[in-house]
């Protein structure tokens, strides 16, 4: 897609919904938008108050009345200078600490939103440009709503409040500025909307600028080993040249403004002041008339001019704000399973499915790990198959191992087992139930997950393993790490289970990573478990720690592996073997050896996987 292609592409679908779904969010804090409205409004009258007064003083004075009538009116001028000056204080401290809370709220939903989002959003979106929205984005529509909302607020009601008193001064006058007032605005959304659009391509090249970056700051060793350090930065350059042609583009329009309006408010004030004398001079209005009338057409032109000048930053925040009130309308992933698991069911220490029967009543179904694919088709886009017509069995405690090249569809299997995707047909059971009927909360708690690309969360050893189960003891974290054979290394560390790991535990080796993995699957003492190529990427020593550690696991329990390594799979119950999403050959290791078909070759070594 080209540049320009793209600029159009981010052209908002419907602005005035994204600033309404933005200002429903005020409606959290009422008393403070409803004050900070009331002492703006009460502010920008007294300023238009304090212009009107300079009519009956200078009139006083040219008509050489009474002094005490002018002592009077200056009286009342400095109070409505005070009052301005207190009401501008207070309105915008409301509005400032309004745009923290509404800022503060957004985030929370946010973040509260994307935890409720499928696997398939996360599999569509980089981490580079949802933290550009998280960041970038929110950050934009802060100082928007500190700096501008109040500007703009103030702009309307000072223009509205004064176009009123040019009225009832002069009508004919207030004709000639509602000319120039119309041509102004014209001048604005001509080139207001050409700023827009280059400010959301700026908003677009730099989220893709920063995933960019993002993906080579985690991926640095590969950089390093192939060399890929100038291609790297002849990358970088493109992205970040991009980004500063948008940028550049975007603040041109946005300049442009200041100085046009400025211009177009001087030639207004000329002529004003060249009409209003011939007016004076033929006693149509007063000399306090037109000075009033003169500093009004100042001051109905400033705001427009301000709020110009702010449209740079509005529009950012506008684009800021279109990504992420698209990423909170994203649909969360729904469920509509009315099998629930129960816990220790009568208190027998057993677990069991609740299930719903048509007359209403429930009848228990023991949880025990059978899981059955039916002639189960699925693709992850419409016009793409990835599984055709699988079918399998696990029985409770029973060891299935899959097989393949990649892309053959072994993961995708766990992931449908799992509810990420839902299947397009065929039937998956789990206990003789259809899975789409159990709730994906209780479905989930009954696995547990070990992946090749271990992820560990930013704190102690102790924590890191009780993320399978919150509620874990002590003692039962121990146990875990017993069973997962990590317990040894772990009591060698410095503070033991209380050392504090940094952000994906870089200060431990693949394999304790992997050791702690496999301790946080087993304090979850699920009844399925499922091993991602969890040996693929470790020493041979480590291996097979990690392999007494997952014999251990998997004991009693039903086990899905997939593995490159089929020194691993010998000794599964059932060996599967996929290619472009089907099952060309299944049987335990004897039985294949036996077929001498393409697991005979792997084992041979006369094909290997790709």
């Amino acid at each position: 897609m080209s540049d320009i292609s793209k600029r159009r592409a981010l052209k908002p679908k419907d602005p005035i919904k994204t600033l309404l779904k933005l200002f429903s969010y005020f409606r959290y804090n009422n008393l403070l938008f409803i004050s900070g409205i009331l002492t703006i409004v009460l502010a920008s009258a007294a300023e238009i108050g304090i212009t009107g007064m300079l009519s009956p003083i200078i009139d006083v004075f040219v008509s050489g009345g009474e002094k005490s009538e002018a002592v009077k009116h200056i009286l009342i001028l400095a109070a409505l200078v005070v009052l301005a000056a207190i009401g501008h204080y207070y309105g915008n401290r409301s509005m400032a600490s309004l745009a923290q809370r509404t800022i503060h709220r957004i985030r929370k939903d946010m973040f509260a939103h994307m935890q409720k989002l499928p696997v398939s959003f996360f599999d569509t979106h980089s981490h580079g440009e949802l933290m550009s929205t998280f960041t970038n984005d929110v950050d934009m529509l802060n100082q928007s709503l500190e700096q501008s909302v109040s500007q703009v607020m103030i702009s309307f009601i000072t223009v509205v409040g004064t176009f009123i008193m040019m009225l009832v001064i002069s009508p004919l006058l207030t004709l000639i500025v509602a000319v120039s007032l119309a041509l102004m605005i014209l001048l604005i959304r001509f080139i207001g909307s050409r700023s827009a659009r280059n400010f959301r391509y700026q908003q677009y090249s730099l989220a893709d600028m920063n995933g960019y970056i993002e993906e080579m700051m985690s991926g640095q060793k590969v950089v390093k080993v192939f060399n890929y350090e100038e291609r790297a930065i002849r990358k970088f350059r493109e992205k970040n040249e991009k980004l500063r042609e948008a940028g550049s583009l975007a603040s041109a329009f946005g300049v442009m403004l200041m100085p046009v309006m400025g211009n177009l408010t001087f030639a207004l004030y000329s002529v004003i002041a060249m009409a209003g004398a011939f007016l004076v001079i033929n006693k149509a209005i007063s000399v306090g008339n037109l000075a009033s009338f003169l500093q009004y057409t100042r001051t109905i032109s400033r705001p427009i001019t301000r709020v110009s000048n702010q449209l740079n930053t509005l529009f950012a925040a506008l684009a800021g704000a279109e990504r992420i009130f698209n990423i909170l309308d994203e649909n969360i992933e729904t469920d509509d399973g009315d099998v629930r698991l129960i816990r220790d069911y009568l208190g027998k220490g057993k677990h069991c499915w609740k299930v719903p029967v048509e007359d209403g009543s429930y009848k228990f179904v023991p949880l025990k790990g059978h899981i059955v694919f039916q002639d189960v088709n699925f693709g992850y886009t419409m016009d793409r198959k990835v599984l055709h017509n699988i079918n399998l069995y696990a029985k409770p405690g029973q060891k299935i191992a899959l097989v393949g090249s990649t892309g053959a569809g072994k993961t995708t299997i766990t992931n449908l087992l799992n509810r990420f995707y839902e299947i397009d047909e065929g039937v998956i059971l789990y206990d003789g139930i259809d899975i789409k009927r159990i709730n994906k909360h209780d479905l989930r708690s009954t696995m547990s997950m070990v992946l090749q690309d271990v992820h560990l969360f930013e704190g102690t050893v102790a924590d890191n393993i009780r993320y399978g189960r919150l509620d874990a003891s002590e003692e039962e974290v121990v146990e875990a790490a017993k069973l997962a054979n990590a317990h040894s290394f772990i009591k060698n560390l410095p503070q033991g289970y209380q050392t504090m790991l940094s952000i994906d535990g870089q200060n431990l080796s693949q394999g304790e990573r992997q050791l702690i993995s496999i301790a946080r699957a087993a304090i979850a003492d699920p009844e399925i478990l499922i091993l991602d190529e969890a040996t693929s990427s470790v020493d041979t020593r480590t291996e097979k720690l990690i392999a007494e550690g997952m014999d251990k696991l998997m004991h009693g329990r039903t086990t899905f592996v997939i593995a490159h390594r089929l020194s691993t799979v010998r000794d599964a119950d059932a060996i599967m073997v996929l290619e472009q999403g089907k099952i060309i050959e299944r049987g335990d290791h004897d039985d294949l050896i036996k077929q001498k078909g393409i697991y005979y070759a792997l084992n041979t070594g006369t094909l290997e996987l790709e």
